[in-house]
């Protein structure tokens, strides 16, 4: 296969499907939603035969219990992304939207209104969900996909994908709407990168490895975040049972997810007080502590923390904890080592709070709340693309309307400029 020919004459045929896509009715894109989420329940028995393809390779190549466990599509899974397609389907149409609209001193009207962004590119790792869950949301914020998957789920994704396209065909739409990518060839997603008469936007999904090269290889805008070092500061004016709540629940609830809390830092006038006490929450749940030399000298079963500790996401039981003077030195740590995805602060004082969500340079700030809620349907964006610590385009978690730009509008009467 020319792999160079194959991605331009993907990106192509996604190009033209765009142009539809943009002008279809808030209908026909839920329609078509709710027709893909049946076709994947019809087919449930089918999509599982070819998942476990995917799982006996998985297999042979040795992969760890966790990988498979993330490629698995049972039963529950293939119900779980219908249900995920309806409620997308449920969600408002952010397309068309006007806002802003105000009059000007010469008489015409200016306002934005939303626009897909094109033709998003989407390469991911593992989990076959992802299939469904992306082009549901790329569908309905009306943008063409083009998915590439791991090589480890290719009889999953492809199979995702026959139903993905049947269902938009019957709601009168181009099957070209959605396409994953048939090739296991790495060179396609070097093409993909580079297909910037074809693609308006990158997104990553998956580990650190694959979004640094996504990131220095692209020549397309890429929407991403690299590390989630998400941190808890608790303030010496803290009420300390709610700081002992969010802590415990920012790190324990989920350890293997980017908005866990990574890094514990504590003011030094309420340390010997707080530390013990979340201590023996955390020795319950077997999480390992590393700690600078204040908190060893609290903690005296706390390991060392090395500066490399600082910079680390664990996705794991492990904890590093800091012993901060006050608010300013712990916002000079966030904005030093974090990864500027989440950060909150416990405290009762709400000249802090203005102040930490001033000057803390993260896409989710928070106060006295655990990072696990950074998160687009906590944020009521109903489902997510992902999670973007970049400025430019969007930030934070990127829903329906993160998948969307805007353009200005003018209306007039025959308006002439003077």
């Amino acid at each position: 296969m020319d792999i160079k020919k194959y991605i331009e004459e993907t990106g192509s045929k996604a190009k033209q499907a765009a142009s539809v896509l943009a002008a279809a009715e808030a209908g026909q894109k839920n329609l078509a939603l709710n027709n893909i989420a049946d076709a994947l329940i019809e087919s449930s028995q089918w999509l599982q035969a070819e998942n476990e393809k995917d799982l006996q390779v998985g297999r042979d190549k040795g992969l760890d219990s966790a990988m498979l466990d993330r490629l698995t599509l049972n039963e529950k899974g293939v119900a779980n992304m219908a249900e995920g397609l309806r409620q997308i389907a449920a969600l408002a149409d952010p397309v068309g939207g006007i806002s802003d609209l105000e009059y000007r001193p010469s008489g015409i009207q200016i306002g934005k209104m939303r626009v897909p962004l094109g033709v998003v590119g989407i390469i991911y790792e593992s989990r076959p969900n992802v299939t469904a869950d992306a082009a549901g949301l790329c569908l309905k914020s009306g943008n063409a996909t083009i998915l590439r998957g791991g090589s480890e789920a290719i009889h999953s994704n492809q199979a995702i994908a026959v139903c993905i396209q049947k269902g938009i065909e019957a709601a009168g739409l181009p099957k070209e709407c959605v396409q994953v990518i048939e090739t296991t060839d790495r060179d396609a997603v070097g093409e993909l990168l580079r297909a910037k008469d074809y693609v308006d936007v990158i997104i990553p999904r998956g580990g650190k490895g694959l979004i640094v090269r996504v990131t220095e290889d692209a020549l397309i805008p890429v929407i991403k975040h690299l590390d989630g070092i998400c941190h808890v500061y608790v303030d010496d004016s803290a009420d300390l049972k709610k700081a002992s709540d969010v802590a415990f629940n920012a790190k324990t609830h989920r350890y293997g997810v980017c908005n866990a809390m990574e890094t514990l830092l504590v003011s030094e006038s309420v340390a010997h007080e707080f530390l013990p006490e979340i201590a023996k929450r955390y020795a319950e749940k077997e999480v390992e502590l590393r700690g600078c030399e204040k908190t060893q000298t609290i903690l005296a079963s706390c390991g060392k923390a090395t500066e490399e500790d600082w910079h680390e996401e664990y996705l794991a039981p492990i904890l590093s904890i800091r012993v901060v003077d006050d608010m300013s030195a712990a916002i000079q740590h966030i904005n030093h080592y974090g990864s500027h995805h989440t950060d909150t602060i416990i405290t009762e004082d709400y000249t802090k709070v203005r102040r930490f969500l001033r000057e803390v340079d993260s896409s989710s700030v928070m106060v006295n709340a655990s990072t696990r809620f950074a998160d687009g349907f906590e944020y009521g964006l109903g489902a997510e693309i992902g999670i973007s610590t970049d400025k430019l385009h969007a930030r934070g978690p990127v829903g329906l309307e993160g998948l969307t730009s805007v353009k200005y509008i003018v209306l007039g009467d025959g308006h002439i400029r003077q």
